[in-house]
């Protein structure tokens, strides 16, 4: 019994020395033991550790929202035809005699091009307002390699928005998502054809909701992302992990021309309003009261002795406008719109403009110390054609 116990101890102890020295010198073979991951050597002799094919998690890869989404964005090529003036020297009949008459024999035709999103079967493209609005001539170059011309079925330049309309079938439309639910930190995809090299997708997230007064727009209400928007993205869609429309890429900030990480799109719910309007009237209709907002700020508040720190102050009323006939004054400050609070100038702006011309609404203003509600009947708002220089 004694030498079967000096057996197992001798054993015990020559394998803890083995075990010591390869731990020691050879660290690898014991972690290769331990390790799932497959191996491969190399020429050189080199051991390389590979990942099986199951390992890469499913949410790594937004390949299936780009695959959804990418079919529904489309690339518009838009022309101008810009005729050459005459030469004034040519009004001289002796010279003319010798050129002969150049007037309006040549042209020019200048191209620009941008992104849109097909949003209907029936043939509606999304696009960016500044991308269209000054084009004689609109093609459509589709995702599947079919071209088509568009007309444009209304535009809306305050939103800076459009909708043109091609006809050909089997059109894969997108799906509109939830703009209203999106929060700061989401994954987002920008898709467009930027510089014109085809259509391309980048990655981001959403860095800030609810940005305003960036553009010479009236109503802003943009979703800033830091995914790469250049120019020719203009009008491109900005989805969802899972492909849906989340807004339509309009404007950069950038010192360059190109990507600096802050890209601005228009959000799906005014996307949304805006293309139902133009498809059923032609264009967008908006409620008006004539009057000039200003904000009110801190500095403003102490200088007038106002103890109201939010809303919108009257700067001005339009003669003879809807708000003037209710008996809204300079001074007033302006502080719900049916029983909404309105929290300053872009806040009134847009609850003004959801509400329907021809009918009453009321309008709750501070004056002193008293807060009289005024009923006004809403005008229509009037139309206002602006030029910008966006990317």
């Amino acid at each position: 019994m004694r030498r079967l116990w000096l057996l197992f101890a001798q054993t015990v102890t020559v394998g803890l020395a083995l075990w010591f020295i390869v731990t020691t010198l050879k660290p690898d073979w014991v972690k290769a033991g331990y390790n799932n991951r497959q191996t491969q050597t190399l020429n050189a002799g080199a051991i390389v550790k590979e990942a099986p094919a199951n390992s890469v998690p499913a949410q790594s890869s937004y390949g299936a929202a780009a695959k959804r989404a990418m079919p529904s964005v489309v690339n518009i090529f838009t022309s101008k035809e810009v005729r050459q003036r005459r030469n004034p020297a040519l009004n001289d009949p002796f010279l003319r005699r010798f050129f002969g008459d150049q007037q309006n024999r040549q042209a020019e035709r200048l191209s620009s091009l941008g992104s849109g999103v097909i949003v209907s079967s029936e043939g509606y493209i999304l696009t960016n307002n500044h991308v269209v609005e000054a084009a004689d001539d609109i093609e459509v170059a589709l995702a599947d390699g079919r071209k088509t011309s568009a007309k444009i079925v209304g535009t809306d330049p305050e939103t800076d928005l459009a909708v043109i309309k091609i006809d050909l079938p089997d059109l894969p439309a997108i799906t509109l998502g939830r703009s209203d639910t999106a929060s700061v930190g989401d994954v987002v995809l920008a898709i467009g054809n930027p510089f014109g090299v085809g259509q391309t997708v980048t990655m981001g997230i959403i860095s800030a909701l609810g940005r305003n007064n960036l553009t010479e727009n009236a109503f802003e209400n943009f979703i800033q992302t830091d995914a790469a928007v250049n120019p020719g993205n203009s009008g491109g869609a900005l989805v969802d992990v899972n492909g849906n429309l989340l807004g339509v890429n309009t404007a950069i900030y950038s010192q360059t021309g190109g990507s600096v990480g802050i890209g601005f799109a228009i959000p799906a719910t005014t996307v949304k309003q805006v293309m139902e309007s133009i498809i059923t009237n032609g264009q967008v209709v908006r409620g008006w009261i004539g009057v000039e907002p200003q904000d009110i700020t801190p500095e403003l508040a102490d200088s007038f002795g106002l103890k109201q720190k939010s809303g919108a102050i009257i700067a001005g009323v339009i003669r003879g406008g809807p708000a003037d006939k209710a008996g809204m004054k300079p001074g007033d400050i302006l502080i719900a719109i049916e029983g909404k609070p309105v929290g300053d100038t872009t806040q009134m702006l847009n609850l003004v403009a959801q509400l329907k011309p021809g009918n009453k609404a009321k309008i709750t203003v501070l004056r002193d110390t008293k807060e009289p509600t005024l009923e006004i009947l809403i005008g229509k708002r009037p139309s206002a054609r602006k030029e910008e220089n966006r990317e």
